[in-house]
Parts: structure tokens; sequence; C-alpha cells
């Protein structure tokens, strides 16, 4: 009998054609089954690794078969190709909304191996500023951008954390998943969420990419994704935030047009809030235990693609 939480086997036989066959070097894998069920206890209840219960075999197993496929994005094909069965049936509302959710990163978090740059200050000028466009300077910084980049670790007002920026449909899923470090803002990262949207066809045509409509709350607002949308010719509904509005009042005829905006598509707006909450519900999701970002990018994706399944 499978255990609370664990693959059905309507799930088990949805998945065990996509799974990936035999291991390294000629090696053959341990039971899949056994395996998943093991990750998604662990992704469900935040326990760490080493105490998983011993009906999932070894940990370590379970482990670094959830790292590989992590980092392989065996997961994320997975998701792929549920959301890509689905789709074919009519089950995705392609109206789609987009917003984040900080996950608090716990202390053990910290410490993932990185290679930083050296810890030595800017050069300095003549007068003793900074030569920001000093060449080695650049070229330092743009490394240290990178590890913060991928290890996804910053500090915000919700303390050391990641922002867990995604797009759900109207069925409350997520379509795409991006991580940045908790002190990211949410608009820039607009462009990069709706990019990540790629549905295959099950049968000939490209995958479908582009929503029915978006639905996005003031953070977004700028002319930068506006343009944007209207460019992949999306309907959307942004509120304009009161400043930017009195700032093209203003402006009188240079501002431009008001913004449009559609009261009753904005109140589907929510299916995102509900979609963070079933992410949420997994504990691994709510607060980040992995060290490595590529790591916790899986652990969310199993998290999404377990809503996927069982919806």
């Amino acid at each position: 009998m499978a255990g609370r939480g664990a693959l059905t086997n309507a799930e088990w036989e949805r998945l065990e054609p996509l799974l990936p066959g035999g291991g390294t070097r000629g090696g053959r894998w341990s039971d899949h089954r056994r395996v998943i069920d093991g990750v998604l206890f662990r992704v469900r209840t935040g326990v760490q690794w080493r105490d998983l219960p011993e009906r999932f075999g070894p940990w370590m197993t379970v482990y670094k078969r959830h790292r590989r496929w992590s980092a392989d994005g065996t997961w994320e094909r997975l998701l792929t190709r549920v959301q890509a069965e689905q789709d074919a049936e009519g089950l995705i509302d392609w109206e789609v909304s987009v917003d984040s959710t900080t996950a608090r990163a716990h202390q053990h978090a910290a410490g993932a191996p990185k290679a930083a740059p050296p810890a030595f200050p800017a050069p300095k000028g003549a007068h003793g500023r900074t030569k920001s466009g000093d060449p080695v300077w650049r070229s330092l910084s743009v490394r240290l951008a990178e590890v913060v980049r991928q290890a996804c670790l910053g500090r915000s007002r919700g303390g050391f954390s990641t922002k867990i920026h995604l797009s759900a449909e109207g069925r409350c899923r997520a379509l795409s998943l991006l991580l940045t470090p908790g002190q990211y803002g949410d608009s820039p990262q607009f462009e990069a969420v709706l990019e990540k949207i790629r549905v295959p066809r099950l049968g000939a045509g490209r995958p479908r990419t582009r929503p029915g409509s978006v639905s996005a709350d003031k953070a977004y607002s700028s002319r930068g994704n506006r343009a944007y949308l209207r460019r992949r010719k999306i309907r959307h509904t942004i509120p304009e935030p009161r400043d930017q509005r009195a700032h093209r009042r203003r402006r009188g005829s240079a501002g431009g047009r008001p913004t449009g905006f559609d009261k009753e598509r904005y109140k589907k707006r929510n299916v995102v809030e509900r979609a963070i909450n079933r992410l949420k519900n997994h504990r691994a999701v709510a607060t980040r235990y992995d060290k490595r970002a590529y790591v916790y990018l899986g652990t969310v994706t199993v998290a999404a693609l377990i809503i996927w399944l069982r919806t």
C-alpha cells in the first residue's frame, strides 16, 4: 500500500514511460518509484535527507537521484510533458497571472561551495574616487554577480531568502518558474517569467508560448512591460499606480493614453496567489533547505509536478 502523499498507481503509469532508463557506466537505476516516493516525502515534509524512512531505501540514493534530475532537467521535462498532455485535452486555462513569493532560507542553505572573486576594494582614481569603468574591477563585479545569481540567495526585509517568480494558469497551477535572490524586484523578471512558458504540442506544431491574457499587480506596471506585451499581442490587465498615473497626466499628450484595465479579468488574478499557496503546502518549498539553487529549483518543480498530476 502506498504511503500518504506517495504516487498512486495511476500517477505512476503516467510517469513511468517518461523516466530515464539505465544508470551511469552501464549500471542500473534502483527502483524509480521508490526513489520518487522518497523525494516526494522529503519535499512534502521538509525533513533532512538523512532522516528519510528506511522504506525509501538508502537516503543517499534518493538525494543523488534528486540532485542529478534537478541538474539535467529531468524534473522540468516531466513537468513539461504533463502540461503538454493536459493542453492536448483542453485542460489548461490560458488566462495567465504572474506574481512572486519569498521563501525564507534556513541556515543550512548557506555555505555552498562557490568560486567567489578576491575580496579587495575597487581601484581609485587620482582624486580618490572609484574607477567603476576599470576593466579589472568590472570583470570582478560580473563574477560576483554571477555567484549571487547561481546561489539565488540574498538579504531582503524577509531576511536571508530566495524569491520564486512564477506564472500560473487559470486552474491555479504553475506554468513557469524562475528563482532570484530575495532582494530582486518583481518587474525586471516579468519578461523572463513569460519567456519560460513553453508547452509542447503532442502532435505536429510549435510549442505554445503565448498566453491568451496576462494579469499582474501594480508592481509589474512599467512602460517596458506593457510594450513587451503589446509587441507579443498579449492582452493584459495591470493596474497603474497612482504616481505613474499622475506623472502621465502631468506630461499631457506626451504622456500617452491611459492604460486599459478590465476589472472582471483582474478578479481572476487570485489564481496565482492560490498556486503559490499550493506550492508552499510543501514544506521544502516554503522554507529553502537546499544549498544549491538548481537543487532548490528541482524541489519547487517536483511540487509543481505533483500538483499538475493531482489536479
